[in-house]
């Protein structure tokens, strides 16, 4: 894959940087669900502080807030009879999810599944009424069907690990989704016998996350990685399963991320991710597998879903200095335009944008990462932001905290270690159990590529990360004592038997292919769990959490400042009430960036000083 890297400044002392105020981000739009006509288009915004839903006619741009009560909503659908909403809503912000329902006026609003210690999830809408494809999960998953309408529930399946991905027009067969990270597959279900076969041969490599039922049922598309390095596209032909797979779609030089098909099954939306996190659209004609390339709106897209009659494509777009907002295509043109008329090209105008740069890990492994660098010439203080997963990528999105970091003097690298996806099966998979002291030796690696050309100065090294992210800003800081002058750990795992025995059930069992199973891989663990070697921690900390994280709970940064305030470790520890693992209201949000970015800019300020 070719990258364009650009060559650093020279190397030249900085003095400190003096903080300045930063204009507080603005608010994101996000989640279309668009009428089955095409007119309307529902979605997600946090503008009003939560996000809720609003629902705007394509065509008069101006959006009308619906009553959802105060929780955070997380996902939005529109039914094909266009007559309900269905909304997942996470109470108190906690990863344990309800399923509620409600007519596009806002009327009749009501829960209809996640009840008690359930966390539901919407696969989607059954062709042409109300009846909802949903996952139920707690210490099983449970497969079933529910009447937007009457509430009628019906079970089709359960097991461990499980997940319904689709179901046919007629009811009569579904597609489950099985298994732990980076090793998922799919089943077949019968309903009426409910026999199950598996699907894709199994390999013993690969995963498969996406999947589908072609239009006349007898054949399932799926995104997987089974049978390439990237991603790519799939058909199943279900009356021959003797034959393998026919490949629809593939690059060798992109992943797939995902695909949307319409409602008629004919063609689908492809988003494809290219070298760094960049996006590329395009649309494919499933019968005849002719593609076509549609220009992008912005650098990373998501959120990608047809209008029920084939007209309207609705996704968000988002750049370093663009915040996320819903646009429209037009499928048979190409075309491109934003929702809202009143957000049309918005940016950040103290903005930088971030060039992609190449190294190379300790043993050799080519890693990546994004360069935010401010004005004028370095070394810089310097903050390496580590992101979370660890199957995610850092990506040229907006990122208000590296802006606020960028404009009071402080560069950010963020790279994509070892186990980041975006950079096919072997590299998600290559922090694997044992495979994760090559994660957290690649951190160092960053470290000291940054210090090497010329970015940043030694002792002027900070580190910060969230969830995953967050865990390995604890394990650099213990296992390189003296290589960073402080860092922030927000939502991160301190030390996995703890970790194992607060999650939700579900997390806990889906980890173990990642990180290793608590009792077979008990001194593996141990070994890599911060809190085994929180006495060699002795820089300035602070640590995030949300008071309601169930996904990383609370006690996991509790037990760190426990044990750093035991030792007179300089340290800080900020709780936010009414959050789980994602931090959705903005005031929340904007506190967590600004404890962040004052924490890393006093303590590397305070270092240069000492240096200089």
């Amino acid at each position: 894959m070719s990258v364009r890297t650009e060559a650093p400044r020279t190397a030249r002392r900085a003095r400190p940087a003096i903080p300045r105020p930063v204009s507080p981000p603005v608010g994101a739009d996000f989640a279309p669900a668009p009428s089955p006509d095409g007119r309307r288009v529902a979605f997600l915004s946090d503008r009003a502080g939560t996000p809720g839903v609003w629902v705007c006619e394509v065509d008069a741009g101006t959006p009308v807030a619906l009553p959802v009560g105060d929780e955070p909503v997380l996902a939005l659908s529109w039914s094909p009879d266009g007559q309900w909403l269905a909304c997942v809503v996470a109470p108190g912000g906690a990863p344990r999810t309800e399923l509620w329902v409600l007519r596009p006026d806002g009327t009749r609003r009501r829960q209809v599944a996640g009840f008690g210690r359930r966390s539901a999830t919407l696969a989607g809408w059954l062709p042409g009424g109300a009846l909802m494809a949903v996952t139920e999960t707690d210490a099983h998953g449970r497969a079933l069907l529910v009447d937007a309408a009457t509430g009628h529930r019906r079970v089709l399946a359960e097991g461990e690990l499980l997940t319904l991905l689709d179901v046919t027009a007629d009811g009569g067969a579904a597609l489950l989704r099985r298994g732990p990270r980076n090793a998922r597959w799919l089943e077949l279900l019968d309903v009426a016998t409910g026999v199950r076969r598996r699907l894709l041969p199994d390999s013993g490599r690969g995963s498969t996350d996406q999947g589908w039922f072609g239009p006349d049922g007898t054949s399932v598309l799926a995104r997987t990685d089974a049978y390439s390095e990237l991603a790519a596209l799939v058909r199943v032909d279900l009356t021959r399963p003797e034959q393998p797979p026919t490949r629809l779609a593939g690059r060798p030089d992109a992943e797939l991320e995902h695909v949307t098909p319409s409602a008629d099954g004919q063609r689908g939306a492809l988003l494809w991710n290219t070298y760094g996190g960049r996006s590329e659209l395009s649309l494919l004609d499933f019968t005849s597998g002719v593609q076509r390339a549609v220009a992008a709106p912005g650098e990373v897209l998501g959120d990608a879903v047809f209008a029920a009659d084939g007209g309207l494509l609705c996704l968000t777009a988002q750049g370093p200095v663009r915040p996320r907002e819903v646009w429209l295509v037009d499928p048979s043109t190409g075309a491109s335009r934003p929702l809202r008329s009143d957000t049309a090209a918005r940016t950040d105008d103290a903005g930088v944008a971030p060039y992609i740069v190449d190294l190379r890990a300790r043993d050799g492994l080519p890693l990546s990462g994004w360069l935010y660098r401010p004005a004028g010439p370095g070394p810089w203080p310097t903050a390496i932001s580590l992101h979370g997963g660890p199957e995610a990528q850092e990506r040229p999105g907006y990122h208000p905290l590296f802006q606020a970091l960028v404009a009071q003097g402080v560069a950010v690298f963020a790279p994509n270690v070892r186990g980041s996806s975006g950079f096919g099966r072997s590299f998600v998979a290559a922090d694997n159990l044992a495979g994760r002291y090559g994660a957290i030796a690649d951190v160092a690696a960053c470290a000291e590529f940054l210090v090497d050309a010329g970015v940043a100065r030694p002792g002027q090294l900070g580190c910060l990360g969230r969830s995953y992210g967050g865990y390995l800003v604890l394990a650099a800081l213990v296992n390189f004592p003296g290589l960073f002058a402080a860092g922030v750990a927000e939502c991160g795992i301190s030390d996995f038997h703890t970790f194992f025995a607060g999650t939700e059930p579900w997390i806990a069992a889906a980890a173990v292919s990642k990180y290793g199973d608590p009792r077979r891989d008990a001194d593996l663990l141990r070994d890599l769990s911060p809190m085994t070697h929180i006495d060699r921690l002795d820089v300035p900390v602070l640590l995030i959490h949300g008071a309601n994280d169930t996904n990383v709970p609370a006690g996991e940064s509790a037990q760190v400042a426990e044990a750093l305030a035991a030792r007179g470790v300089p340290h800080g520890h900020l709780v936010l009430a009414g959050e789980g693992h994602d931090f959705l209201s903005r005031a929340n949000a904007e506190a967590a960036r600004t404890a962040t970015a004052a924490w890393l800019t006093r303590h590397l300020a305070a270092t240069a000083s000492v240096l200089g």
